[in-house]
């Protein structure tokens, strides 16, 4: 026997533990955590405005989950034992309002010339990180972004998504397509600097497709097209048309090939009309539509986004939050104009949904979008409130989850001190926000009796 096979002979064996063994060794790993189920949530209110044109007095709302699970009078749905119960005695409940319209990586007031010239995408992440947040706390639950360099959208969409940052459900564009020389462009400046654009620049039809794929690829949600002039940018009209016919064609076919609609900047004109037939989803702003386009968008379920509240303060008090003295002249010579063509086209049945084009301090203020729809367009509350909910949500194409306040819908729900349908102005300061089932803004739930 060797030194070697000697000491292992006398040292020592461990306890043979046979099959304990391994139920030892399970019970010194760490116990996997089961999940448990969360517990039902009822929100009181003094009524419900359903977002369908209908209200429930004396509602009661219960949540479990991300998900609505019952709807109904207190008489209807019973408050399970031990529910988490959010009391909002004295206002109305609503369903998780929606802006169509949004750029939440932008401060600025000169149409994003600026920003493009100075900045990187790093500062409209910044921004835009800023601005969900109070997008969010002002009730709007989702919100379809209109155009942003270097995606970067989709990725404050994904944060959102992630809970890494609060917001809300963001349906992201990528970068807005645009002409030379057109809204989109940088203009004005020495034709020897090498400028970028406040959108992705494209000129053909090749190009134009070739841009959406790339948006899609990156993550966009929808194509936003720029069709004609606009207000911000420098030396065009507002009517004048941008894009080619086959331009238009070109970037709705593809956009439809890849399942994603198109948005179209369009203030007026040809350019309006050619998107409409081209088949947009809907046409943003609109200022000058006409009975002829406004039959078209009737007739095909075209939607307008008709973001009131950035123009009418670009007229009031443009100047004083620096927009460039063109922007404002252009903007005060269309405003009473706009105004009548923009009745004359909810009063004739174009579908409208809810869209501000928030910018600098209008993000937060979202809400005041609603009062203007009474003012400008002729709606009553509730029908402003329905443009800003079911009808956003079919726009989106996210009715069969948003958009109404019904069982087996996503719980986003927003809640305003008094009667909104005798003022809508109450629309634009909200009291409790929930997103998903999880609340954003609002009073302390506490537990219901068992």
């Amino acid at each position: 026997m060797t030194p070697l096979d000697a000491a292992s002979a006398t040292a020592p064996r461990p306890a043979r533990t046979g099959w304990l063994a391994p139920l030892l060794l399970l019970a010194l790993l760490p116990t996997p955590a089961v999940a448990q189920p969360s517990r039902p949530v009822a929100i009181r209110a003094d009524r419900l405005v359903v977002g369908d044109g209908t209200q429930i007095v004396n509602p009661v709302v219960l949540v479990q989950g991300e998900r609505i699970t019952a709807v109904g009078t207190a008489a209807q749905v019973r408050i399970p034992e031990g529910a988490t119960v959010v009391d909002l005695a004295g206002h109305t409940l609503l369903p998780g309002f929606i802006d169509a319209h949004t750029h939440l990586t932008s401060i600025d007031n000169d149409g994003g010339d600026l920003a493009a010239l100075k900045e990187t995408p790093a500062h409209g992440a910044i921004y835009a990180t800023i601005n969900a947040r109070k997008t969010l706390e002002a009730g709007f639950t989702t919100v379809r972004e209109a155009g942003s360099l270097g995606y970067v959208d989709v990725a404050v969409r994904d944060a959102i998504t992630r809970g890494l940052i609060p917001g809300p459900r963001i349906h992201a564009s990528g970068p807005a397509l645009g002409t030379t020389g057109g809204h989109a462009d940088v203009n004005g400046w020495s034709p020897f600097l090498s400028l970028p654009g406040t959108g992705a620049i494209v000129d053909g039809a090749d190009a134009v497709r070739k841009q959406v794929r790339l948006n899609v690829k990156y993550g966009a949600d929808q194509i936003k097209i720029v069709a004609t002039g606009g207000i911000l940018s420098v030396g065009d009209a507002v009517g004048a048309p941008q894009m080619t016919d086959e331009e238009l064609r070109a970037a709705v076919s593809e956009a439809a090939r890849l399942g994603r609609k198109v948005m179209a900047h369009a203030h007026a004109g040809a350019g309006l009309l050619g998107a409409v037939r081209a088949g947009v989803a809907s046409i943003e702003h609109g200022s000058l539509v006409d009975a002829e386009a406004a039959a078209e968008m009737k007739q095909r379920g075209t939607y307008l986004v008709p973001t009131l509240i950035i123009l009418e303060e670009i007229v009031k008090d443009g100047a004083r939050k620096g927009v460039p003295p063109y922007a404002v002249q252009k903007a005060t010579a269309i405003a009473a104009e706009r105004r009548q063509r923009l009745r004359a086209a909810f009063q004739a049945g174009v579908p409208f949904a809810l869209g501000t084009d928030a910018t600098s301090d209008i993000h937060g203020r979202n809400g005041e979008e609603f009062q203007y729809m009474v003012e400008i367009l002729g709606a009553t509350p509730m029908q402003a409130i329905t443009i800003g909910t079911l009808n956003a949500a079919k726009l989106l194409g996210v009715d069969q989850e948003l958009g109404t306040v019904a069982a087996g819908k996503l719980a986003d729900l927003v809640a305003v001190a008094g009667n909104p349908l005798e003022d809508a102005r109450r629309l634009a300061t909200t009291a409790f926000v929930m997103k998903g089932g999880v609340i954003a803004k609002g009073p302390e739930p506490r537990r219901a009796p068992r």
